[in-house]
């Protein structure tokens, strides 16, 4: 079974750096820059006879990042990166005796699986969460989307063919738990050693996770008949049609006319996101507490409400 504290970091980080680290003295400043970039996470691939090494160096250096162990094969392979210290596994296939191994020992693994045989055979080993390389190869989204049917409640982890670019596609995707990939750290800037460069792409890759932007505003009235005649307003003059809800009405998506006073002295303003979980995790490291949520019939999160406002207007994320 999935140890939720790990599957709780991984979602609200969401963006997993894969890393080839060629030289373990390199690893403290690699995670360094990482994490000054926000992303206190990283697969380091096992595909040099010192990537355990590189295991064991952020381990002592960083005791809180989240450390994963890439391209395992075998179980001495796990074995040795739990002696490392790593706390979960990557695999790029799903090999039940692997898994089995994983489990037995107590560490989560994200295996490979991208045909629906793979992924049956994932679930009958009690797996939710699957690693999907080479993504951009295996189908990308539509193939993920094509899963969603017959695989309801699976998620996936796509690497492989993921950049800047079409970051955001994936990220606003609700099957996709994170977005992995060596475009954090390219090598060229590894072999460099430019870690500022580095830190810039993690700020950038953050901000394209979150996909912060502005929902709507939301205008307080006394009683419903003002609140239309807003409506109207905004209607005569931009042609932005009225939509009649229970508690407001709105303007086409850009301003909701409140039928009575709610949040905020003046109303609000809304933000929408790509996950909550991942904006309310970044979010409340800034500071910011929450007080109110709401939810959609099958209770899953919609929207939440910060507990202090800006310039008389109450603030909430909703997601996108």
């Amino acid at each position: 079974m999935m140890n939720q504290n790990v599957l709780k970091i991984v979602k609200e980080i969401g963006i997993i750096p894969v890393i080839n680290i060629k030289k373990p003295a390199q690893a403290k400043s690699i995670a360094n820059a990482l994490i000054e970039g926000g992303i206190p996470l990283i697969e380091i691939t096992l595909r040099e006879e010192s990537s355990i090494q590189s295991i064991q160096n952020i381990r002592e250096a960083f005791p809180d990042m989240l450390i994963g162990a890439g391209t395992v094969l075998t179980t001495s392979q796990v074995d040795a990166a739990i002696a490392a210290g790593a706390d979960f596994i990557v695999a790029p296939g799903l090999n039940p005796t692997t898994v089995r191994h994983c489990q037995e020992k107590g560490i989560d693994i994200f295996p490979g699986a991208v045909t629906a045989s793979e992924i049956e055979l994932g679930i009958s080993l009690e797996l939710s969460v699957f690693k999907f390389f080479p993504a951009d190869q295996a189908g990308g989204l539509d193939a993920i989307n094509m899963f969603k049917g017959p695989f309801a409640g699976i998620q996936f982890i796509p690497t492989g063919g993921i950049s800047l670019k079409n970051l955001n596609s994936y990220m606003e995707h609700p099957s996709i738990v994170a977005a992995g990939g060596s475009f954090i750290a390219p090598s060229s800037m590894i072999e460099t050693e430019n870690w500022e460069g580095i830190t810039a792409l993690c700020r950038e890759a953050v901000k394209i996770s979150l996909g912060f932007s502005l929902a709507h505003v939301g205008i307080n009235h006394n009683d419903e008949n003002q609140a239309l005649k807003t409506a109207q307003w905004f209607f005569d003059m931009f042609g932005l049609p009225i939509r009649d809800s229970n508690a407001s009405y709105f303007s086409g998506v850009a301003v909701e006319s409140m039928k009575s006073r709610y949040f905020g002295e003046k109303g609000h303003i809304a933000i929408a996101t790509n996950s909550l979980t991942r904006a309310m995790a970044y979010l409340e490291k800034k500071g910011v507490e929450f007080h109110e949520f709401k939810y959609n019939a099958q209770n899953k999160m919609t929207a939440a409400y910060f507990k202090e406002g800006i310039a008389g207007f109450a603030i909430h994320i909703v997601q996108h």
